[in-house]
């Protein structure tokens, strides 16, 4: 594992504008394991500038040759599995098989999807008289989070590249050492110079001067709501378009037909995955009242068996943060039956896996993104009562149900207003369309859908 000392920009590394770095620190030993460039305006400036020099080429190339590129990006991510588990592990937290089966696996599959979707979508249809084409929306700014470094640049850069976008990347600086390790495949992967291009730098710095920047096209942020509003005012005043994936408060829904144990058991395992620290994690758990102490036990021992089994948050800051979520649940009445505010180890920023019972819908805890492995296990009293709660909060981004039956489980989740639900622990889908409703953002990633997102429409009348 090593650090680059320069930016990823038109094909090559090169030194960064200014002297600021960032260091990297592993989260469960608090020991700095590297240092990136701090990139600024000038730096974004000039990978935009080669993005837009790229552009025309790279759009003009046919869909079958950039379905071979995405290929070789394939190829070239799963070569590296080990780097980037070894990688992620370090800079993450994420305990190593989770890291390879997840963190490291996953981005393989969707970077394949994509090199198939190049390769077949319909880049052009006609419709009456006229000749549809789908285009390339132009330089795309792909802002990505820490949680899941390499799935999230994948998601972003993928589909760009397959619509013959070209690409500036600010990955989080928390993560950054990943979004070299990419940048290297990309190059293996024969892209062209310029089509894409890495700049590690601060939020307010880099980021900010990317969704500002005239050259760019498109927005495609991951990260907090609260971020979020401020990346689509900076585009706004460009009037670019955004793609942006939010934050969450995903409900779980244990309808009382449904295998309670096996409902809970999952329900806790899916909070707990990544530390917590998933946006679509299913945190409230929504359970009728006659079955809800039942719950609570099973609940509270199935997250005291994660105790020595998760990985640490990513920084001291997500670790206070946690902190004061558990701390603010208990003075507004939540019940501890599992974990607490309470480090369960002196080095490392590492939070116990914590559930909290006596939960009220309008508590802070069940209102807000914690972002770390704390459930929330509340009552309902009957459908109407479950999907008032499960709605009840500005977010819409994913959730889950459960019953007997499937068709009944079904018949709840397609009255819930959220953007992905999975009936009785349905298995994750990188073909379906990921993204929420309401605060949770606006646009969808993955498959076709995710495709969409970096296409314009333009249509010729004969």
């Amino acid at each position: 594992m090593k650090a680059h000392d320069g930016l990823y920009i038109d094909g090559a590394w090169r030194p960064a504008t200014g002297r600021d770095v960032i260091e990297v620190v592993n989260p469960a030993d608090e020991q700095v394991i590297g240092r990136v460039p701090a990139g600024d305006a000038q730096d974004v400036d000039a990978a935009v500038c080669a993005a837009r020099a790229a552009l025309p080429g790279w759009a003009a190339t046919p869909p079958a040759e950039r379905a071979a590129r995405l290929a070789a990006l394939r190829d070239a991510l799963a070569a590296r599995s080990d780097e980037f588990t070894e990688t992620i592990t370090a800079e993450l937290g994420a305990p190593p098989e989770f890291a390879r089966a997840v963190q490291a696996g996953l981005p393989v599959a969707v970077a394949g999807s994509y090199a198939e979707l190049a390769a077949t979508h319909a880049f052009e249809e006609k419709v009456g008289n006229s000749t549809v084409l789908h285009e390339p929306v132009g330089v795309v700014a792909a802002i990505t989070p820490w949680n899941y470094p390499l799935h999230q640049i994948v998601a972003k850069v993928a589909p760009a590249l397959a619509a013959g976008c070209a690409v500036v990347l600010k990955p989080a600086e928390n993560t950054p050492l990943t979004a070299q390790l990419f940048a290297e495949a990309v190059h293996e992967a024969g892209v062209p110079a310029g089509v894409f291009n890495l700049v590690t730098g601060l939020g307010p710095v880099a980021g900010q001067a990317l969704a500002e920047h005239p050259g760019v096209d498109l927005v495609s942020f991951t990260g907090s709501t609260a971020v979020g509003r401020r990346i689509g005012a900076a585009a706004g005043a460009g009037v670019k378009r955004v793609a942006l994936e939010l934050g969450g408060k995903s409900a779980n829904v244990i309808l009382p037909s449904a295998d309670l144990a096996k409902a809970v058991n999952v329900g806790v395992a899916n909070v707990m995955a990544n530390s917590g620290q998933t946006c679509s994690a299913w945190t409230r758990m929504l359970v009728h009242r006659d079955q809800y102490d039942e719950a609570v036990t099973l609940a509270a021992a199935a997250a005291a068996k994660y105790g020595d089994r998760i990985g640490p948050v990513v920084s001291e800051r997500q670790r206070d943060r946690v902190r004061g979520y558990i701390e603010k649940g208990v003075a507004e009445g939540a019940r501890l039956v599992a974990g607490g505010p309470e480090s369960p180890r002196e080095q490392g920023y590492f939070v116990s896996p914590t559930v909290f019972a006596d939960v009220t819908p309008d508590m802070t805890v069940a209102q807000e993104e914690i972002f770390g492995p704390v459930l929330c296990v509340l009552p309902y009293d009957d459908e109407e009562d479950a999907l008032r709660i499960a709605d009840g909060t500005v977010y819409g981004l994913a959730g889950a149900v459960w019953a007997g039956d499937e068709e009944e489980a079904a018949a709840f989740a397609r009255r819930m207003r959220t953007g992905q639900v999975d009936i009785n622990g349905g298995r994750f889908n990188p073909l379906a369309p990921f993204g929420g409703y309401k605060q949770s953002g606006v646009g969808r990633e993955l498959g076709a859908y995710g495709l969409a997102e970096y296409l314009q429409t333009k249509s010729l009348q004969f």
